[in-house]
């Protein structure tokens, strides 16, 4: 139930929505003042989304900074890798590992693990269904990639049933305590997740470090072209909007 609440929140609260639905206002009303009024205000929600330069600075504020390697002084026992990166639920043949948008976090992994900052990578997350049901395990199609780059067998760990951040965090923490207890984690994903992948692990009582991956965000530089309408806007802001919300209803119901 809470993943379809989830879900339906995430559809309401994407910008797109929001122009169609006042624009098919608009158009369908009969009285000229409120159609011109949103008809303005379909304009002016359509400029502030695809501005990329607005967009781009909000991410740059919320994501989580990166972490210069030379700054990891220890090296951790095991490195915990969120899932969400792959689309072979949405692709076939199945016959390799398609990845997404978010890469960077099972990419930095590897560079962690072959810089000797992490001895062992545990993987957490399942593919899910529309009902929240898991089907597949996304964290093998990742562990495939490990593989390729001859990670031994027994450095990779897979948790399989998470379909959450919460989950992420309660699975995980109950193969860390039964195999790894009492020992030292660092926490892989992408930088606009990290703020609320760090407090369900803090919530459940594990203890972790952040380590940033994957960013939507660029450096600040100013170009003429950031101002010109960007499709990438869009998606940054529907990405904002959702971990932004996301993070305050997991504090809400003490998820974080």
């Amino acid at each position: 139930m809470f993943f379809i609440l989830s879900k339906t929140l995430d559809f309401l609260l994407s910008p797109p929505v929001w122009v169609i639905l006042i624009l098919i206002f608009a158009v369908f009303t009969r009285r000229k003042r409120l159609k011109r009024r949103l008809f303005r205000v379909g304009l002016g929600l359509t400029l502030l989304f695809s501005n990329f330069f607005i967009a781009n600075g909000l991410m740059l504020l919320w994501e989580i900074p990166p972490t210069p390697l030379a700054k990891i002084k220890e090296s951790y026992s095991v490195g915990i890798v969120l899932t969400g990166i792959t689309m072979n639920q949405y692709k076939a043949p199945d016959d390799r590992v398609y990845l997404r948008e978010g890469a960077d976090r099972i990419m930095h992994a590897l560079l962690l693990y072959r810089e000797g900052k992490i001895k062992k990578i545990l993987i957490t997350g399942g593919s899910i269904d529309i009902t929240g049901e898991v089907y597949a395990s996304e964290a093998k199609y990742l562990a495939d990639i490990l593989r390729l780059a001859q990670v031994p067998e027994e450095d990779i760990i897979l948790e399989t049933k998470a379909r959450n951040t919460r989950e992420n965090a309660k699975f995980s923490k109950e193969i860390l305590d039964k195999k790894f207890p009492n020992q030292s984690y660092l926490l892989i994903t992408s930088a606009f997740h990290l703020r609320r992948a760090r407090a369900c692990f803090e919530k459940v009582g594990l203890k972790v470090t952040p380590f940033s991956a994957a960013f939507y965000s660029y450096d600040f530089k100013w170009d003429a072209s950031n101002i010109i309408p960007s499709a990438r806007a869009w998606y940054i802001w529907a990405v904002l909007i959702h971990e932004v919300t996301g993070y305050v209803v997991y504090k809400v119901v003490g998820y974080a």
